[in-house]
């Protein structure tokens, strides 16, 4: 048996001990499993995106100094759910974990709830990511013709045209997704690499920073205290290094899952805290000092390179920003549809029997990948309620994910159960790591409910605990109605193999049915 052949074996025997039959094939190299959780993460598109979180919030400071310090948490929110996914690596993840460690008592309700948190966190993160790729095409055609003013059906109407296309390129066969994640590793660190180097050099003197304004100019333009400001500029790097639970979610396609799927989040989430950071600090040298203008433009990052490129040279740049910002449209839209799936296969969506399906021509779940075009587009419409209501998406795209990362971290050490770690683990750092991971994600899942400026009313408030909160409050409704509802026949993660089959651990031992050393279906 070819080496090859035996990693596949001990994958699906794996699988199988955790409670499920192989369905996917196996297509995903480990290069290509960090690529799926680095192309959603994006940096500079996503630095692109978001820019209007930090310029406001610090400035320069909040750019160069909030980027690294949530960016070294993040990482440790990595390092968390690493270990997890390599004791179980299966795409529905973060809620089988769940389910696994809680304690009897809470934990169908509580798998019930990360569930869909990740299901609607996922799917807000492919509305979020497409709504801002419409954004930046209109900012395009504004750099273009400076006279041209899009209207929100303009842009809504791109949005839906960048989500259905995506959708066609999520339905394709494993095998294709699989080499296109490479190509979209090697396109994104080019990318950055090339601004990394032209924007110091293209920009003119008279826009060049001071080593002491780029590293040490505070500037609060909404009011907050200052302390609270530079904690506000967090949620830039937040929303840029987040789903990169992606990985988890196509580990039922990946080679190797229980070494590839680890090490592809670690891999993922401290290069672009490092890479992004470096874009930060070249961008803050190289912005000018009139921060007002870039804030007020409609495209921050584009304001700055107008000032240094000139605008044939940022049309040229800003066409691979559109098309890696594509890219993670469509690797985001890729693991929210194996996320729906998994959940589906469990019987906890509505419509579960039509999700869980497999194409037979493209082998690849189809409905799921309609499923959650479907709602990003309904999400979209949030946009004709103002720039607030669709400001939302992109905050439950990290809060709602959130709620799903901490839940199992924390209740590998506050539920009963036996869990022993995979090939990766931190040993006596589990648990420092977990303690610092799950705070923080708590208190920033707090500060992104924060309206913009201290004085708001009721347009310019901050809709993101109006969405979540009436998704989730949904959710428990339909698992506490009368008779219908999922208390009455929710039990978590349903078996789809017999667990009377025999199995061999990665160590050799021969074991019968789900490994509980490991997790307990």
């Amino acid at each position: 048996m070819s080496s090859a052949e035996e990693i596949r074996r001990r994958d699906e025997e794996l699988l199988a001990t955790l409670g499920y039959k192989q369905e996917f094939k196996r297509a995903f190299r480990p290069i290509e499993v960090f690529g799926i959780s680095f192309s959603i993460i994006g940096l500079l598109p996503s630095i692109a995106s978001v820019l209007f979180y930090a310029v406001p919030n610090g400035g320069p400071v909040g750019m160069v100094w909030g980027w690294l310090v949530a960016s070294f948490f993040i990482f440790l929110v990595g390092l968390a759910m690493a270990e997890l996914a390599s004791a179980a690596p299966t795409s529905g993840g973060l809620y089988f974990w769940t389910f696994s460690l809680s304690s009897p008592r809470w934990r169908t309700l509580a798998c019930w709830i990360v569930g869909y948190a990740n299901t609607i966190g996922s799917i807000a993160s492919v509305a979020s990511i497409d709504w801002g790729c419409a954004i930046q095409v209109m900012a395009a055609a504004n750099i273009g013709n400076p006279d041209f003013e899009s209207t929100t059906a303009q842009t809504f109407a791109v949005y839906v045209a960048i989500v259905l296309t995506h959708a066609v390129v999520c339905s394709l066969a494993t095998q294709i997704l699989a080499r296109l994640q490479g190509a979209y590793v090697i396109i994104n660190i080019a990318l950055c690499l090339a601004v990394l180097i032209a924007l110091p050099i293209c920009t003119p003197s008279e826009n060049m920073n001071s080593a002491s304004f780029a590293l040490g100019n505070f500037s609060n333009l909404n009011g907050w205290p200052d302390g609270f400001s530079f904690i506000l500029s967090f949620l830039a790097p937040l929303w840029t290094i987040c789903g990169f639970d992606a990985s988890v979610h196509i580990s039922e396609e990946a080679s190797n899952a229980q070494t590839a799927v680890p090490w592809a989040i670690v891999g993922a989430t401290f290069i672009a805290g490092i890479l992004g950071w470096a874009i930060n600090v070249s961008l803050a040298f190289s912005m000018g000092t009139d921060l007002n203008t870039i804030y007020d433009s409609d495209q921050p990052m584009a304001q700055i390179f107008l000032g240094s490129f000139g605008k044939k040279g940022t049309l040229t740049v800003w066409a691979f920003v559109v098309l890696v910002q594509y890219f993670m449209g469509s690797s985001m839209l890729l693991a929210a549809s194996r996320q729906t799936f998994a959940f589906s296969r469990d019987g906890a969506l509505p419509f579960s029997g039509w999700l869980y399906r497999m194409n037979k021509f493209t082998e690849t779940p189809v409905n799921t990948v309609i499923f959650n075009a479907g709602f990003s587009i309904i999400l979209g419409l949030l946009a004709f309620a103002g720039t607030e209501a669709i400001d939302a998406v992109f905050a439950i795209s990290v809060v709602a994910l959130y709620v799903a990362y901490s839940t199992p971290i924390a209740a590998r050490y506050l539920g009963e159960n036996d869990f022993k770690p995979g090939p990766f683990s931190l040993g006596v750092f589990s648990l420092p790591v977990t303690i610092t991971a799950v705070a923080f994600m708590s208190f920033m899942s707090i500060v992104f409910m924060f309206p913009t400026t201290p004085q708001t009313d009721a347009p310019d408030m901050n809709y993101t605990v109006v969405v979540l909160g009436g998704v989730l409050l949904l959710s428990l409704i339909y698992y506490y109605f009368p008779r219908y509802g999922g208390v009455h026949w929710f039990r978590g993660p349903v078996p789809t193999v017999d667990n009377a089959v025999s199995v061999s651990d990665t160590s050799g031992t021969e074991k019968k049915g789900p490994d509980v050393s490991v997790v307990e279906v």
